[in-house]
This record gives C-alpha cells, structure tokens and sequence, in this order.
C-alpha cells in the first residue's frame, strides 16, 4: 500500500498545475453574491431560478468533455446540497449563457440535483442562516461520462474528480 501515496502525490500535483491554467468566470457573479435571478422559487424561496452565465478558458490539452458542479457545503445535511450537475458538456463549449438550464449544448445531460429534478435549483437557505457559499466548479475531462456515472451528483462529482485533467470553481455567497 506504501507505493500507492507517491503515485497519488504525484498525481495530485501534475492536477494541481494543470487547475492553475483554467479559469471560470461569471458575469452574474461578479460581485461574489448570487442575486435573485440565482435564488430558487419553492422551499420559501420566490427567486427566479435562472442560472448563471458562465465562462471559462485555460483547458488543458486532451480535454474530451467538461462536467460542471454547483454545491452548497453550508447546507444542515451532514452532506451539502447538490444544486446543479451537467456532465458531458462538449470540448468546444466555453461557456454558457444565463439561462442555459434546460437548453444544453447537444451531447450534455442536466442530472438529478438534491431538489429531486434535474436542471438548476438556485439557492435556498434557511432563513436566519450565515450566508451560504455556492461553489461552482468545472472538471476538464479526457472522455464523456458513461451513462451509468449519470445516477446522482454525487456520482457525477466522484467520477469527474477521479479522472479530472484540471479544474476550475467559482465560490459566491447568498443568504436570507
């Protein structure tokens, strides 16, 4: 088992030069909070449940596909929350525009999230909570996920960490 942590260290530091390179942005989230176009309508939340644009640059070479992540670490399940989970975005998408959920690029799945639908649930925390913190994070992937990694978020997200080339997150806050 000793011979397995230096492949994993090595590993993780050729991943890590690779996460230097990529870079996410967002107008939307510019400010570093999600406004009301972000904030889910349901669970006594009345946002407009639209997601973000979003933009990124800086793959690393052999990119095959992107999975892109939206957790909230700050949820009171033990777990966080999964809000959104799109895997198989192609390698010559760069972006998505506000809006997109629901209208993929073609070859992209919108998976299950915590909310039960698939698509994007905005933020929701309970009233009266610190503000909670929304990570987006794109995976660079080699290939597409096989369908079979599509069962849940958390699926998604451990395969796309498994196999990541690089990485890039986007944090923002909301809270009510």
């Amino acid at each position: 088992m000793r011979s397995f942590y230096p492949v994993l260290l090595a590993a993780s530091l050729i991943a890590s030069g690779a996460e230097a390179d990529m870079v996410l942005t967002s107008d939307a989230l510019g400010t570093g909070t999600l406004g009301m176009d972000q904030v889910f309508n349901g669970f006594g939340c009345t946002g407009s449940n639209i997601s973000p644009d979003l933009a990124w640059h800086g793959a690393p070479e052999g990119t095959g596909a992107f999975v892109l992540m939206m957790h909230d670490p700050d949820a009171p399940t033990g777990s966080g929350w999964w809000h959104w989970s799109v895997a198989n975005l192609p390698a010559d998408v760069t972006g998505l525009p506000a809006g997109a959920s629901g209208h993929m690029p073609d070859g992209a799945v919108e998976t299950a999230t915590d909310f039960g639908t698939t698509g994007f649930g905005g933020a929701c925390p309970p009233e009266g909570d610190a503000p909670h913190h929304y990570t987006f994070t794109l995976y660079a992937l080699p290939a597409p996920l096989p369908e079979g990694a599509l069962a849940s978020p958390a699926m998604v997200s451990f395969m796309a960490r498994a196999q990541a080339l690089g990485s890039a997150s986007l944090t923002a806050t909301y809270g009510r």
